[in-house]
């Protein structure tokens, strides 16, 4: 028999986006996928294609992003415990910090007992956050933790913090390198560089600066910007791929310090394994990652990175070996290191050549070794509790009404780690 699995995200479209190899992996694992999401508001090309191809069931709940909406969220929880109650789900593995809390507090409410894994694409409480994060989401992940199988992590700053949480009995933290980068993918094809530079209308002369990324404030896009308005007569382009909330602003803020005739905004886009080839450096201002892919990505490349330091890009990023990390306000020091990085071309090349490395620790090889082991102990607990209960049935079954057992045979110590 399938064991079932329901893969929950508050942001729709999240899972053709970065989660196939999981889905991959779960189906030569012998499981059926279900996908839940508020698919009304799509952050990402929801692909229905795919979800038909490969076989898996979605379901549209009214989850919100935002946990303020309390009436959204509650139609949403309801929704989901009934969905795992009606279709027997053994596994459930949320994502993002709404879609962790809900999915978690379904799988308790269920009275089927489920599998329940959480990955943390970046904790929202972590060394620099804003204090009212530290009041909203610590207290939450403490109890949520509580129904918490497996918490999945990506970097070494939340596996710290997070194997201080109680998770269930039994339960387990994991660290992987995110979903990993595609190594065929992303790789430097130089017989792309012309070709593509010549579609962005960059001159033979003009340093490339790239960034793929979210419009929005977090990605700290205005330290950019500011550091680009004083580089005086260096010849550059500044290419931004992305969408978002923010892009009016942007916009506003380019035409501010002049640099409307500098900056490109591309909108978002799926083939930025080929826009890279056309890059010569890449820039990553953002103040909060989880681990940062569209670095990584770069990286791979063969492109050199400027960004701000924090526990993602952290992870990778060696200062003045593959590139240059700086404190996110830090426009001067922005300046500089585009300066540098731009006037020097062996400089450039040898951080290029350096950068792929990254492929060894983070690539999507890695990556999927580690998330398949993880899936499969997941799968391996769902199938001996799913046994467990059959057990359980059949022994309540033969137990007769005016029998009773002692008190001793209800002791959690006999239960098991999975049910203490």
């Amino acid at each position: 028999m399938k064991k079932k699995v329901l893969i929950l995200t508050t942001i729709s479209g999240f899972l053709p986006q970065f989660l196939k190899g999981h889905v991959r992996i779960l189906k030569e694992l012998g499981a059926e996928i279900w996908y839940a999401s508020n698919f009304d508001c799509p952050a990402y090309d929801f692909e229905p294609d795919y979800f038909e191809k490969e076989g898996i069931r979605t379901v549209s709940i009214p989850i919100e992003r935002s946990p303020y909406r309390l009436r959204e969220n509650a139609a949403a929880l309801k929704t989901l415990t009934a969905l795992i109650e009606r279709e027997e789900i053994d596994l459930v593995h949320c994502h993002n910090p709404v879609g962790g809390i809900l999915g978690r507090l379904a799988g308790a409410r269920a009275k089927r007992k489920v599998q329940v894994m959480y990955t943390a694409h970046g904790l929202h409480f972590y060394k620099g956050a804003p204090w009212k994060n530290w009041l909203l989401y610590y207290p939450a992940e403490w109890l949520m933790a509580r129904f918490t199988d497996h918490l999945v992590t990506i970097n070494r700053e939340d596996r710290e913090r997070a194997a201080r949480l109680p998770v269930k009995p039994g339960g387990a933290v994991h660290l992987i390198p995110g979903v990993g980068v595609d190594e065929e993918r992303y790789q430097l094809r130089k017989e792309l560089r012309e070709e593509v530079r010549s579609e962005l209308g960059i001159g033979k002369w003009e340093i490339c600066l790239m960034t793929s990324a979210l419009l929005h404030p977090d990605k700290n896009y205005q330290t950019a910007l500011k550091a680009l308005a004083g580089l005086g007569s260096l010849p550059f382009r500044y290419v931004i791929c992305g969408e978002g909330p923010y892009r009016s602003r942007l916009w506003q803020m380019t035409e501010e310090l002049g640099l409307q005739e500098k900056v490109t905004f591309l909108g978002f886009r799926k083939d930025m394994d080929r826009l890279l080839n056309g890059a010569d450096i890449f820039l990553f201002p953002s103040r909060r990652e989880g681990l940062g892919m569209a670095a990584l990505e770069a990286l791979a490349s063969g492109v050199p990175v400027i960004a701000a330091k924090n526990r993602g890009t952290g992870e990778y990023l060696v200062h003045g070996e593959n590139g240059f990390l700086l404190s996110p306000e830090d426009a001067e020091g922005f300046r500089e290191a585009i300066r540098i990085l731009a006037e020097d071309a062996r400089l450039r090349q040898a951080m290029g050549e350096r950068a792929p490395k990254v492929l060894r620790t983070f690539g999507k090889k890695e990556a999927e070794r580690r998330i398949r082991k993880i899936y499969r102990l997941a799968l391996a607990e769902a199938e001996e509790r799913r046994e467990w209960d059959a057990e359980s049935e059949c022994d309540h079954e033969r137990l007769q009404p005016e029998e009773s057992l002692p008190f001793g045979a209800f002791c959690p110590l006999d239960l098991g780690p999975d049910l203490e």
